[in-house]
């Protein structure tokens, strides 16, 4: 039986049982069927996948399988099996708790349906199109490895896949997907797909036939009742009819899209005719045809003029852009009238050369302030402020196995170490960081302030009828009579009538007042014919018309503006804000003509100007452009339109945002931006990492993704702001940003540098990777040797090297420690003492104590005690006298250290201040202890139940955690006491299940179920199978083969107990299975005599011992040369068939078990083994071998005896010997008696 199938086999039997018992069933999913089905989806020819599409023609998947992978390198090539084993391991911890996993799919848009960790997938289904095309769009831009990595992978992975490069590979099988996308498509009614041949259509809408050619979008309606196919045709609205058809269901996203355009918008227009050859082009062309201009947006051209292309020529819209070369006039131009000259190219970019391509303002100065202040913060690096409390293990081969393996192979290089320190401490700087960062952001604002271009305001005067005074309106007639675009036009072309009335005039009570002021003024521009300012003051009134509803005054006033004579239309971003009013007010009032010839031109301009998008009054003409750039196959049109979408949405956001790259990098920032605001916390985190990944990263890149990060961290792991820190997830973003800072430049840069390798050590500290964090520390102190000025005041680089001191201690490098500790001692001021000072004093005590030198700790001490006397620093006082504890405690003057870390314990009980919470834990959990060793058990209860409540005040579950093993340990061995062992016990479980230790959760529980066991009554045997089942649980989920195998036995253990005997033989073969399937003849060996020691112990079914240690265990014994555990099996053998009264079959084990004995010269084995055979033989009736054993036994005797028992023991076997003697050989005289 291969270890998977074992494996199935007794989880699903496990949670049947957990079922027939009343416990929460957990059902195992139904991969089979499931698995059929997909494989029946995938298994069809790729022609079959173009035929019409019928729910009674294809059997649709219902589940898609996200498989799950860990890679490695940039090949990203699978990993060993050690790591997919570790990977499985999380699945199964997920498949018990699955909320998690839950959550997140549901942010990703789909619905969970079963974990599957032995095929490493997560299946997992939709309910919507919307629901397909989410999940879509996040799969192929790459969000949904990195959702699943924080999903899947602890902390330390961070910080070992910087060098590891492993990483989470999530894949699903596109054709599955494809046929749940078009499953969903047919739920829902009509949809949108292209016509996979060119096809007829019985017509709807006239008297002819519909004919699409292949490729032709257009909705189609699914047959109803018999009915045939509906199909609308995009280009101009016709409707026909078909019995079958050959289509193919257009992306996602296209689907989408469609479905949210109005029809007004989707429907008409046409196909695409223009046979420019190129799709996307710049440079210049020539005209082929004379045109004379209709209006002046337009260009009058002669056949053979050069046409210079302003922007982008579009070949699937009507208009482009130009510039008249022989002349520089600017206008619109016919697409169809020219063609490509020589210096034309086909461009593969979107954007406009003048364009601003940010999203949102990303200065490299603010971004890194903002990140300093930020790491400063939450770093909390109080070395060198705070004394440090020694709590070292005295075994230094115990530290050395906790930390990681690099730090075996550090190479302090100790003389070049030491230059570097002499250096950075031979400069001094008296001016902090803070000011640095401070007056550089006061100089930005000022800059800022004074290059901000002022908004124009005009007073609007009451207008009298019959006066004709105009002097009030010159001001204005003279701002708005300029033919060219100017910045302050800009305020003007948004369409927002409220900024009309508020911000750019004033002096007027109502719009009816402002209106009749403008309707003067644009009179008077009339007259005295003033063509700019005319057409200016008539856009003004037709948005004061519009945004009151009055919709066929505002056309008349905008299109006033377009037929105002002139000579060409200079205003550009004018005539775009015109257009896309008008284009408003045609859709509205259904004049599908001129909406489109307004939309064509408007297009051409939107692809022409940069920023025309800030006049746009809705998103409807853009929805327009995407359409035909959809419609005509034009990607990079379809991307450009994306692009204006995108920037107008962005806009017009609920709060002000800044100017606008859409660089890769810059465009995952924007999303991870967005994606936070929306709460989607882990597709911003991915969004994050996906930008601080891509080749063209910069430094702010960086920092605004681990900003980014920052901020949503705390949603994707649950971490509580009580215990808010540097989270492992910003490791990357820390080591990649290093990067681009150690090559040193300004203040500001040479500060990150700093902020960012101490929070980077923290990290590495944090998990163990001493090493990694040494030489960052060393990297960070010979770069700053060679710098004139250091990027922190004194304190701060004090604090850097003794930081760098504690991770040399905490590395076992005491001695290295202690030479930069005496430099930075040496550095400082000889005429008076610092508080920092006695910082590295009580540093040096615990370098000292580690290097066996207790009296010298023991003077630094004293000297940082004395220090805190003198500044009344009471929380390092109260450190400072915990360590000479601790030290006294190492010397063995217990105490002198009972008197020390009570007089800590009183300091730290009068402080009032917050911080501290975790030291004074620590010390009144050693308190306890050394109370406990000295048998003060009330004393210690009493420190072991204080340190308990404060760390529950204080949020603070390493030291609950802590505090609680005391206590379980003081009432199971010190002073046992069952109900309160089980009490501490059940509330550690509770603990470890917060911290996510699961193993120790699942060990903790077995415990607690021995402890149930001990008290021997029907209820508790009731509560120690409960915790039986849920250890076995965990430990079938972790995939513990032996814990799991000893689970199941226990669980059969106590069903015999409880008396329902039908589960004990089904639950203990569960367990022979699992133990099987290890493979380790050692540990079957000993489960196989567990399993029978169930029956041995038992009052009842004794008989079924037989089998596991006779038939199952003993062959496995003898076979594997286990002499100790086959000595064991005959002895019990032949005691377990002594009480059977099986006597013939006991004497060939009790025999066996003497040969044995008599080998391995264990006298005691062998007294036991003859006093067997002599009571085999003797009810047997044969009496000779009987007294010839008990013979033997008392040949055995010690002399003297060694206990009183022995004695009795021997009185006895001399009566027995009598008896047989006596009254069975019948031998009258008999000396035993005497």
């Amino acid at each position: 039986m291969s270890a998977g199938t074992d494996r199935d086999t007794s989880s699903c039997l496990y949670r049947r049982q957990m079922s027939t018992d009343g416990q929460p069933q957990r059902e195992p999913p139904q991969r089979s069927r499931r698995r059929n089905k997909i494989e029946h989806g995938v298994s069809r020819d790729a022609a079959s996948l173009k035929r019409t599409l019928s729910a009674s023609e294809e059997n649709i998947p219902t589940a898609l399988p996200v498989l799950l992978a860990l890679v490695q390198g940039a090949n990203r090539l699978p990993t060993d099996d050690e790591s997919q084993e570790i990977l499985r391991g999380k699945l199964r911890l997920l498949q018990d708790d699955s909320s998690k996993v839950n959550a997140l799919f549901t942010e990703l848009s789909a619905h969970l349906v079963s974990i599957s960790s032995e095929e490493n997938s997560i299946l997992v289904t939709f309910k919507t199109f919307e629901d397909v095309f989410k999940f879509t769009t996040y799969y192929t831009t790459g969000f949904l490895s990195h959702c699943v990595e924080n999903l899947l992978l602890d902390q330390k992975f961070w910080l070992t896949g910087l060098e590891d490069d492993v990483s989470v590979d999530v894949s699903v099988q596109d054709e599955t997907l494809s046929l749940i996308y078009r499953s969903v498509l047919m739920q829902e009614g009509s949809f949108f797909a292209s016509c996979s041949s060119s096809q007829m259509f019985d017509s709807s809408t006239s008297g002819g036939d519909l004919y699409l050619e292949q490729g032709d979008i257009a909705q189609f309606e699914p047959p109803f009742l018999g009915s045939g196919w509906t199909v609308l045709c995009l280009a101009d609205g016709a409707r026909g009819t078909a019995p079958k058809t050959s289509l193919e269901p257009i992306i996602p996203f296209h689907q989408w899209f469609f479905r949210s355009c109005a029809e007004n918008v989707l429907v008409g227009d046409g196909k695409p005719a223009c046979d420019f050859p190129l799709l996307f082009a710049r440079g210049s062309c020539e005209v082929t045809a004379e045109y004379n201009a209709e209006g002046p947006d337009e260009l009058s051209v002669a056949r053979g003029d050069r046409i210079i292309i302003v922007g982008l020529l579009v070949s699937c819209f009507d208009w482009f852009t130009g510039r008249k070369e022989a002349t520089g006039e600017v206008g619109l131009v016919r697409t169809s009238l020219v063609k490509p000259s020589s210096d034309i190219y086909d461009s593969a970019d979107i954007f406009l050369d003048e364009e601003g391509k940010m999203f949102f303002s990303v200065k490299e100065e603010e971004v890194i302030e903002e990140t300093n202040a930020l790491l400063k913060k939450m770093s909390q690096n109080d070395v060198g402020q705070n004394y440090k409390l020694d709590m070292f293990d005295y075994s230094n081969s115990a530290r050395k196995t906790a930390t990681d393996s690099s730090s075996d192979v550090v190479d302090p290089q100790l003389p070049e170490l030491q230059k570097n320190i002499q250096k950075i401490l031979s400069q001094s700087r008296s001016s902090s960081l803070d000011s640095v960062l401070t007056s550089k952001t006061r100089e930005d604002s000022i800059q800022s302030e004074t290059t901000e271009p002022g908004r124009p305001r005009f007073t609007v005067h009451h207008v009298v009828e019959g006066n004709n005074n105009t002097e009030s309106i010159i001001p204005l007639l003279s701002f708005l009579e300029f033919q060219d675009y100017k910045a302050e036009f800009g305020a003007l072309y948004r369409p927002s009538r409220e900024l009309l009335s508020s911000s750019t005039f004033a002096g007027h009570c109502d719009e009816d007042e402002l209106i009749a002021f403008l309707g003067v003024a644009r009179e008077t521009a009339r007259k005295k014919r003033l063509f700019w300012a005319q057409s200016r003051l008539c856009f003004l009134l037709g948005t004061l018309c519009s945004g009151r509803s009055k919709f066929s005054q505002a056309r008349v006033y905008f299109e006033e503006a377009l037929s105002v004579p002139r000579e060409g239309f200079m205003d550009l971003k004018l005539l775009a804000s015109i257009y896309s009013s008008l284009a408003s007010i045609y859709l509205l009032q259904k004049n599908v003509e001129k909406y489109v010839a307004v939309a064509q031109r408007l297009a051409a301009l939107m692809m022409g100007i940069p920023d025309c998008t800030a006049s746009t009054e809705d998103d409807s003409v853009l929805k327009y452009i995407l359409k035909k750039a959809i419609l005509s196959r034009n990607k990079m049109a379809e991307a450009r339109a994306c692009y204006l979408l995108a920037k107008y949405h962005w806009t017009r956001g609920e709060e002000t945002r800044g100017s606008w790259s859409i660089s890769p990098g810059h465009g995952f920032l924007t999303l991870g931006k967005l994606y936070g605001e929306l709460g989607l916390s882990h597709l911003s985190v991915s969004s994050a990492r996906m930008a601080s990944l891509q080749p063209s990263a910069t430094l702010s890149d960086c920092l605004a993704g681990m900003l980014l990060v920052l901020e949503n961290t705390s949603r994707v792991t649950g971490i509580t702001e009580q215990e808010a820190s540097i989270p492992a997830h910003v490791a990357p973003y820390l080591h990649r940003a290093l990067s681009f800072t150690s090559g040193g430049g300004s203040d500001q840069s040479n500060a990150l540098n700093y902020q960012l390798t101490v929070c980077l050590c923290q990290l590495f500290h944090k998990h163990r990777m001493l090493g990694h964090a040494i030489r960052h520390m060393h990297t960070l102190i010979s770069n700053n040797a060679t710098s004139q000025d250091l990027p922190m005041s004194v304190p701060e680089r004090n604090g850097a090297l003794m930081w760098l001191g504690w991770l040399h201690i905490d590395n076992d490098q005491p001695d290295v420690a202690l030479d930069i500790l005496e430099s930075v001692l040496a550095a400082m001021p000889e005429h008076c003492t610092t508080p920092q000072e006695g910082v590295v004093l009580n540093m040096r005590g615990v370098a000292f104590r580690c290097m066996g030198d207790l009296r010298r700790a023991a003077e630094s001490y004293q000297a940082a005690v004395d220090i805190c006397e003198e500044y009344e620093d009471l929380p390092n006082l109260a450190v400072a006298q915990a360590n000479l504890g601790l030290l006294c405690l190492k010397a063995g003057v217990k105490r002198l250290a009972e008197q020390h870390l009570t007089e800590a314990v009183q300091i730290f009980s009068e402080l009032d201040d917050e911080g501290h919470e975790v030291n004074f834990i620590t010390v009144l959990l050693e308190l306890g202890e050394l109370c406990v060793k000295q048998r003060k058990l009330e004393y210690g209860k009493e420190c072991y139940e204080w340190a308990l409540l404060l760390a529950i005040h204080a949020n603070l579950l390493d030291s609950q955690l802590s505090a609680t093993r005391r206590l379980c340990r003081l009432y199971g061995c010190e002073s046992p006491d069952q109900t309160q062992c089980i009490i501490y016990s059940q509330h550690l479980v509770q603990l470890l299940r917060l911290a996510g230790d699961t193993r120790r959760e699942g060990e903790t529980l077995e415990s607690i179920s021995q402890l149930y066991l001990t008290l021997a009554t029907d209820r508790a045997n009731r509560a120690a199978l409960d915790c039986t089942k849920r250890s076995l649980g965990i430990f079938i989920d972790l995939g513990c083969r032996q814990k799991e195998a000893y689970g199941w036995l226990q669980a059969g253990k106590i069903y015999l107990l409880l008396g329902q005997t039908e589960l004990v033989d089904l639950y203990i073969q569960v367990a022979q299975d699992v133990a099987l399937s290890t493979g380790d003849t050692s540990f079957i060996l000993n489960l196989l005599e567990a399993a029978g020691d169930v029956f041995y112990y038992s009052c009842q079914d004794q008989d079924k011992a037989i089998c596991f240690y006779r038939d199952r265990a003993l062959p496995i014994a003898v076979r594997s040369s286990k002499v100790s555990s086959r000595l064991r099996l005959c002895n019990k053998l032949a005691e377990l068939l002594l009480r059977l009264k099986l006597y013939a079959e006991a004497v060939e084990f009790a025999q066996t078990a003497l040969d044995i004995s008599v080998s391995l010269g264990e006298r005691l084995n062998e007294r036991v083994s003859y006093h067997r055979l002599a009571s085999l033989y003797h009810r047997l009736d044969q009496f000779e071998l009987a007294e010839h054993y008990y013979l033997k036994t008392l040949s055995l005797c010690p002399d003297p005896l060694q206990f009183d028992e022995e004695t009795l023991y021997y009185v006895k076997v001399y009566q027995t010997l009598g008896d047989i003697t006596f009254y069975d050989l019948k031998v009258k005289s008999c000396f035993y008696f005497r």
